[in-house]
């Protein structure tokens, strides 16, 4: 199968096409032939190797991880012994490790099922930035009808899921963003936009 892989640290210049070997599920994971994956600031870390991410385990002098990508939508095209919620053909999305690639292995628990309503490009946009979203304004902020919330950074990948899901829950939004995402966050539902120029 082919994947994007890295060998060094670097800018996007050292991300190479190659032909690799497709990965067998654990007993635990899927196999999902991957449609569509996206791209997070977290692929960045990783690829130009800043500090933080060398020193959590991803390899000091070049990464342990040779392909990026965690954010995946695609299609189950096997399953490992104890999976129970997914079967081949199954739509799928969620995280994986190793998401740049024409195949990838996710734990089953780290999987939902596709919405048929979304396609798979816009179902490997939410994992990361929609997960962050919601634990932070549900898990952590414990947001109640009638709330106020500030949003900054509203424009951004979490920030736009953080103002959608915010109104879901019945709160009154103040986003902060930049003038030229202002229309755009108030198309989202931003109750109150303010240009932090």
């Amino acid at each position: 199968m082919k994947a994007i892989i890295t060998t060094k640290y670097g800018a996007p210049e050292v991300l190479e096409l190659k032909e690799v070997e497709k990965p067998t599920p654990k007993s635990n994971q899927a196999l999902v032939k991957v449609h569509a994956a996206s791209v997070n600031k977290v692929d960045l870390h990783l690829l130009k190797g800043y500090f933080l991410a060398r020193l959590s385990g991803e390899g000091f002098l070049k990464p342990k991880r040779k392909t990026l990508g965690s954010d995946i939508a695609g299609r189950v095209e096997a399953v490992g012994n104890n999976v129970k919620q997914f079967q081949p053909g199954d739509e799928v999305f969620g995280f994986c490790v190793g998401a740049f690639a024409e195949f990838a292995c996710a734990r089953e628990d780290l999987l939902v099922s596709k919405p048929r309503n979304v396609t798979f490009e816009e179902a490997a946009a939410t994992p990361l930035a929609g997960l962050t979203a919601l634990q932070g304004l549900r898990n952590h902020g414990q947001i109640q009808a009638g709330q106020k919330v500030l949003i900054n950074g509203a424009s951004g990948g979490v920030g736009t899921f953080a103002v959608q899901i915010a109104k879901i829950f019945g709160a009154e939004v103040t986003a902060v963003c930049s003038t030229g995402k202002m229309d755009v966050v108030r198309a989202i539902g931003a109750d109150h936009v303010i240009d932090y120029t």
